[in-house]
């Protein structure tokens, strides 16, 4: 039955709870260097399940990917408790919820639920330079209202501006591209690892200064590209014929339906602004983990805003939107299982040398402890690519030595090369990015027919790749 296996990790950590009452303190604690590096199969069993079987199974991951994921959540934990003691396993459960995967997924929904809320209303002629206007508006608004965000509030504009062209394909890609992934890498509003950065002790500001040419150079050389194509495709026989045939109506007048979610938006940002900002120096202990004061009103406050916006924006602003819920709540059960099995994972890599991945340690750093800046940003993108952004970036936040002040100053170029893999290069593949799920989804509900898999790789293996060659010779 539906949802059973998920309800399984649920029973499990309930179990834990009850038992672990009763494990001394000192059981929370547990040396990366005695992991072995099996305790990250079920990590790679969840990522290898979300690139393999949507290609080789669509229609079963459609309706189970919620079970495969739990179930690899339960491979881990269970073999886990057995091993390391109850205590262990749930405070690392507990952790992995409240330090990471709860912050991480409470403010995506909120800027998804909020931006959903946000219709654009009447016709606009998909010129080149208005899709291009609009790409670029989306690219800076990414920084402001997260990638998430600002994909939710203007695909759809877009697909409407284009629904008389017959090539839109590489309108939606380099939507991806630019608003989907580039322009979220200004703050850590704008994309989930620059997010979990943040929550790590990384400045709010810091990307914006240190991220500001790289981002600029490959959007700018994007946003260029982008135009010359459009331009051809636009200016092409077939393309004048299609504009006779608009299936959207000149006479709809232009508005905006949602305006509350223009507010509700500030809000979101000023509360994670807040967190960063207003420090009480108060925490709460919850098993081992300790949850900050401003962390739990910001993400409380947030559930808040979601509420909000569901209560308040008129139903033919979603209905504008054809809003619904199907791309978070794939975004929620997927992250889950990431969060929960990358936990041995971390656990090795901050054992660094002492630990079972040594080899990736002495992959990008060298024999005295120097990091490879270049290298870093090339595995953190490339694993980007294929193990979705934000578990890497941590990964290799933790490789670097975790320590955020050492990072932000003397390890500054490593951290924004890490950063700018992590976001970059997200946008090489569908999985690459929570909101490039979306938007494909989106797309394709419009009638788009969009890539497969390796056919958008192609898309990014020809315009991406060469690019960031470009963009790691200049910047790391």
């Amino acid at each position: 039955m539906k949802g059973h296996a998920e309800r399984a990790v649920m029973l499990l950590a309930a179990a834990l709870m009850l038992i672990v009452w009763s494990e001394p303190a000192c059981a929370v604690t547990l040396d990366g260097a005695k992991l072995s590096a099996l305790w990250g199969l079920p990590f790679a069993g969840v990522l290898l399940s979300i690139a393999v079987f949507p290609l080789i199974a669509p229609a079963f991951w459609h309706h189970h990917f919620g079970k495969i994921t739990a179930a690899w959540a339960l491979v881990f934990l269970v073999p886990f408790a057995v091993q390391f003691g109850t205590g262990v396993a749930f405070a690392s459960l507990v952790h992995a919820m409240l330090d990471e995967y709860i912050p991480f997924i409470v403010l995506l929904t909120a800027l998804y639920t909020v931006a959903g809320g946000i219709c654009v209303r009447g016709n606009l002629h998909g010129t080149p330079r208005l899709n291009t206007a609009i790409l670029a508006l989306g690219t800076l608004l990414a920084s402001v209202m997260g990638t998430t965000g600002a994909a939710m509030l203007l695909i759809r504009p877009l697909l409407r501006a284009n629904d008389n062209r017959q090539h839109v394909v590489h309108v939606v890609v380099f939507f991806i591209f630019l608003v989907a992934n580039v322009g979220g890498s200004l703050s850590p509003l704008g994309d989930p690892p620059l997010f979990l950065g943040f929550l790590e002790g990384v400045s709010f500001f810091w990307t914006t200064t240190h991220l500001m040419l790289p981002m600029l150079f490959v959007s700018g050389v994007l946003l260029i590209g982008f135009y010359a194509l459009d331009s051809y495709y636009f200016h092409r026989r077939e393309e004048e014929r299609s504009r006779f045939f608009d299936p959207t109506p000149d006479g709809l007048p232009f508005g905006i339906d949602g305006k509350i979610n223009f507010l509700l938006l500030a809000v979101v940002i000023g509360l994670v602004l807040m967190s960063g900002l207003w420090r009480p120096q108060i925490t709460f202990d919850a098993f081992g983990t300790h949850v900050a004061l401003q962390n739990a009103v910001r993400d409380i406050a947030l559930v808040g805003i979601t509420l909000l916006s569901l209560a308040l924006t008129p139903r033919t602003a979603r209905a504008g939107n054809d809003f619904n819920w199907a791309p978070i709540e794939e975004v929620a059960k997927l992250f889950a299982g990431i969060f929960v099995t990358i936990v041995p994972v971390i656990t090795i890599l901050r054992a660094g040398e002492a630990g079972a991945f040594a080899g990736i340690v002495h992959l990008v750093n060298g024999p005295s402890g120097q990091p490879y800046d270049i290298r870093y940003f090339w595995a953190t993108g490339l694993l980007s690519s294929f193990l979705d952004n934000a578990p890497t970036y941590l990964v290799f936040f933790n490789l670097a030595g975790g320590d955020a002040q050492h990072l932000m100053t003397a390890g500054a170029t490593t951290l924004a090369a890490i950063s700018a893999g992590a976001v970059f290069m997200g946008a090489n593949t569908y999985i690459g990015n929570a909101p490039n799920f979306m938007v494909k989804a989106i797309a394709q509900s419009r009638g788009v027919r969009m890539p497969s898999f390796f056919a958008y790789m192609g898309w990014s293996g020809a315009v991406l790749l060469p690019l960031f060659v470009v963009t790691g010779w200049l910047f790391f």
